[in-house]
């Protein structure tokens, strides 16, 4: 399998001295469905910033072979794409077109092949026709989308997705959740919502305390009830 993505002994430590990885290393190959799970605090968001350059630390990370630095970056950001955990953090312009437009022209793409990036990255997400709206004025569940979409208009190689599942009601969970079932292209997403990570992932990574604890099948870890109750994953067994 082609290696898209190596982390090798990172870690990280924010302003204030929390330490929040340890010595984290591991792989990515291309066409993998990948859950980072884990506690509240347990380092899975710290670590996808790492992914598209936003943090750096010590240690390695390589985007398909190389490291990201200031000469890779933004061939780096071009083919891993973000999606925050919260869409406000992803959606600043007065239109929709205009959010969804801006990593493309920011990429130097052309007028008409902005226009044509954004009407595939709207239609991908089920939000044709939303070109016109303010962001600001829509659902969780449609700024999402939307959020989705900003990422997927610069026809990434890999989507990186922090807790999609978050503050959603049950129909748009499972309608978001369709939407990425769909996507062709490498995917990571981190959550501690079991039922998401069952219907999407095939590989799950367990973090706990910014270290890795477990690394297997998702099928194999969602079936070790000992091992989810340990790193706050599922609920203690309750006393009689």
């Amino acid at each position: 399998m082609e290696e898209i993505i190596r982390i090798e002994n990172l870690f990280f430590n924010y302003p204030d001295g929390q330490q929040a990885l340890t010595s984290v290393s591991l792989t990515i190959y291309r066409g993998e469905t990948v859950a980072f799970l884990g506690p509240n605090g347990a380092g899975k968001s710290t670590l996808l910033l790492h992914l598209n350059g936003i943090l750096r630390s010590n240690g390695i990370v390589k985007v398909f072979g190389k490291p990201i630095d200031e000469d890779n970056l933004r061939d780096v950001r071009s083919k891993v794409g973000l999606v925050f955990q919260n869409p406000d953090d992803q959606l600043f312009s007065p239109t929709v077109f205009d959010d969804v437009a801006f990593g493309p022209i920011n990429l130097g793409y052309s007028k008409a092949e902005v226009e044509q990036s954004v009407t595939r990255a709207l239609n991908w997400v089920g939000m044709t026709g939303y070109e016109q709206r303010s962001p600001h004025h829509l659902s969780l569940g449609e700024k999402k989308r939307i959020a989705v979409a900003t990422v997927l208009s610069m026809n990434p190689e890999v989507l990186v997705i922090d807790e999609p599942s978050s503050n959603l009601d049950p129909r748009s969970k499972w309608s978001l959740m369709s939407l990425l079932k769909r996507l062709p292209m490498t995917m990571i997403i981190a959550s501690h919502d079991l039922e998401l990570v069952q219907a999407l992932c095939k590989r799950a990574i367990i973090l706990d305390q910014g270290q890795v604890v477990a690394d297997s099948a998702t099928e194999q870890i969602l079936s070790d009830m000992p091992l989810l109750r340990a790193h706050g994953l599922a609920p203690s067994e309750l006393s009689e």
